[in-house]
């Protein structure tokens, strides 16, 4: 979960930069590729532990899996 707060943070603060300099190159390169790292990391998580986010952004097996636990950061 760590990692994936990590990727986050990164993610807000590159966002913030790119939209008062939208033209920065490298700077939309390093934001494609956090994304990519953090969807990655994100899948590894939702397979082992279920998923993380709600309203559409993570799949969910069946039986529905928002109800079981441990949550990942009760790890």
């Amino acid at each position: 979960m760590t990692e994936l707060q990590e990727y986050d943070f990164v993610l807000v603060e590159l966002t913030l930069y790119l939209d008062t300099h939208p033209d920065d190159i490298k700077c939309i390169q390093q934001f494609n590729e956090f994304s990519y790292k953090r969807r990655l990391l994100k899948e590894k998580m939702e397979n082992k532990y279920g998923p993380l986010q709600q309203y559409g952004n993570s799949y969910s097996n069946a039986p529905w899996q928002w109800s079981k636990g441990p949550w990942p950061w009760q790890l």
